[in-house]
């Protein structure tokens, strides 16, 4: 039991230095709903009512962006500062306005909606996202997404990291119009990975401007691709869209 509980409060001491690594950069809280494929459109229902009461209620201090993914998955995304972020129910005084019962059965239609859900924490990595004009992760008018996943191993987390870092410089000095954000998997995630996140207008326009893109790349920029994909255990893509209409902005936070 000793050694289990050292054990433990090791694993617990890791999730927290590495949040305050990546104190320079901005951690979430990312939670997904598998959504039955018939239960999609109730699901969109409930969420829709349930960001109306957060508006009717002026609930504070609690920020979500929310992204449909093309296999039926919905996520929640919300910043957090810290590990003590889930001590927190910011839901609370939503459920004190509108009455217990009320509450609770706005949640019980959501229940409904899937049988599964899980929450793991994501970190978005500055040094290797490519944002020549500053970074923005809301990216206006550009609400589809394409998620390219790069699962690694313990022993080659780091190589990879180095692999994307060399392509985020090659990409500055070609003066790429394709941009992209970084992000690494945090506590929760049943698997290590690195996901570059491509913004674009819609499915087209991503198309068109990773086609320029891969048309500059020459032998050089061939290489570091080739570099990266022989290091990674696993590579995957999504597709996504931000619905905003599911998503909620506090006032006055």
């Amino acid at each position: 039991m000793k050694i289990l509980k050292n054990t433990l409060f090791g694993i617990l001491l890791l999730c927290m230095i590495t949040l305050v690594a990546n104190a320079q950069n901005q951690a979430y809280w990312v939670h997904t709903d598998y959504v039955k494929p018939a239960k999609q459109n109730d699901y969109e229902k409930v969420c829709k009512d349930f960001v109306e009461a957060c508006k009717k209620h002026d609930l504070k201090d609690a920020d979500w962006a929310s992204i449909r993914i093309d296999d039926g998955r919905y996520l929640t995304i919300a910043p957090i500062k810290n590990m003590a972020d889930f001590d927190a129910n910011p839901l609370e005084p939503l459920a004190e306005k509108m009455g217990k019962e009320n509450f609770s059965a706005l949640f019980e239609r959501f229940n409904t909606c899937y049988d599964k859900h899980t929450d793991y924490v994501i970190h978005l990595n500055a040094d290797l996202s490519y944002m020549p004009n500053g970074m923005n992760v809301s990216t206006p008018n550009q609400d589809y997404r394409k998620y390219h996943f790069f699962y690694v191993t313990p022993s080659t987390s780091k190589i990879v990291s180095e692999k994307i870092k060399a392509i985020k410089e090659f990409y500055a000095k070609k003066g790429l119009k394709e941009q992209f954000r970084i992000y690494h998997s945090g506590f929760g995630s049943p698997e290590e990975f690195y996901v570059a996140v491509l913004s674009a207008k819609d499915a087209q326009d991503y198309i068109k401007t990773s086609n320029e893109a891969e048309a500059q790349y020459g032998e050089e920029g061939k290489k570091l691709f080739d570099a990266l994909f022989s290091s990674i255990s696993r590579y995957e893509t999504k597709s996504g869209e931000m619905r905003p209409d599911l998503g909620y902005v506090a006032k006055n936070n």
